[in-house]
Parts: C-alpha cells; sequence; structure tokens
C-alpha cells in the first residue's frame, strides 16, 4: 500500500521521463489533477490507483 502518493508519483513519472501533461495524457486524466497529487492536494481515485499500481511495480517505484 502507498502511504505517499505525491512522492510515488512524481517518482514514477520521472523515472518515465514524462511531463505531468503527458503522464496526465497516458492515465487519461487532467494536468491538474496530476499536479495536485504531487503537491499532495489529492490522491488518485481507485480506478487511477489501479493503473498507477501496475506502473509502480514496472517500473520499480516503492513509496512509503
Amino acid at each position: 500500500m502507498i502511504d505517499n502518493y505525491a512522492v510515488a508519483i512524481k517518482e514514477l513519472r520521472e523515472k518515465m521521463l514524462l511531463s505531468q501533461v503527458e503522464f496526465a495524457q497516458l492515465l487519461g486524466v487532467s494536468f491538474a489533477s496530476v499536479n495536485r497529487w504531487e503537491n499532495g492536494l489529492h490522491e488518485p481515485t481507485i480506478k487511477i490507483k489501479r493503473k498507477l499500481r501496475a506502473l509502480f511495480r514496472e517500473y520499480d517505484v516503492k513509496a512509503s
């Protein structure tokens, strides 16, 4: 389970070499959503968390 999505999402996006806009397009969300997640203002929805979980595993991203 990821306790800190802000750190994990930013690390994942940087490992994938994507901008926030590109990452948002990949997940099918808005740039604003990605920005809010990375700044700790909101957490992704359950549906997006499922997509992220697979990407975290693929890119070996772990967060406390």
